[in-house]
C-alpha cells in the first residue's frame, strides 16, 4: 500500500504548536501538537476527552461554525486534528484554536456532552488537567503566526 502523507513528515522534528498537515480541495487539515511527538509525555485520555468536547462546542458556536469540519484527537496522543473549509484563512484558524484554549483554561460548570445520552464514555472526564494542558497550548500559540503554519 502507498504510504500516507501523514507518515512522510518527520515527527522527531515537530514541536509544540499548529501546522497546515494537508489541503484536500477545499478542506485544510490543522495539526494542532500539544506534546512534542514522541517525547515521553503525551496527552491522558481523560483530558483529552474534555478538551474535544469543549474544543469541539467552542469552534462550532463561533462565527466560523458552518465552516467547521471536525475536530478530535490524534490516535498518538500529542494533539488533535482541526479540519475547516479555506472560507476560513490561516490567521482566522489560529484564532479559532487559541480562543477555544482559552476558553477551556476558563471553563467552569458542566461540561458539554457528558451524559450517557450524548457520549460513549461519558465518565472519563478531568477538566482540572484539560485546564492545565489549554493553558500551555495557549501560551504556545499566543504569538503564532501564518509563517508558523509550516513543518
Amino acid at each position: 500500500m502507498k504510504k500516507i502523507a501523514s507518515f512522510t513528515v518527520d515527527h522527531n522534528k515537530i514541536d509544540k504548536g499548529m501546522y497546515i498537515s494537508r489541503i484536500d480541495g477545499d478542506v485544510i487539515t490543522y495539526d494542532v501538537r500539544m506534546k512534542k511527538p514522541n517525547g515521553g509525555d503525551y496527552l491522558p485520555y481523560a483530558a483529552a476527552h474534555t478538551i474535544e468536547h469543549l474544543f469541539a462546542t467552542f469552534a462550532r458556536n463561533t462565527t466560523f461554525a458552518n465552516s467547521i469540519i471536525y475536530v478530535g484527537p490524534m490516535g498518538c496522543r500529542t494533539g488533535f486534528y482541526f479540519l475547516t473549509r479555506d472560507s476560513v484563512s490561516y490567521s482566522q484558524a489560529i484564532s479559532i484554536v487559541l480562543d477555544s484554549m482559552n476558553f477551556i483554561k476558563e471553563f467552569k460548570g458542566e461540561i458539554p456532552g457528558t451524559t450517557a445520552i450524548e457520549c460513549g464514555n461519558y465518565l472519563e472526564h478531568d477538566l482540572e488537567d484539560a485546564k492545565k494542558i489549554a493553558t500551555d497550548m495557549a501560551n504556545v500559540l499566543a504569538n503564532w503566526s501564518e509563517e508558523k503554519l509550516y513543518y
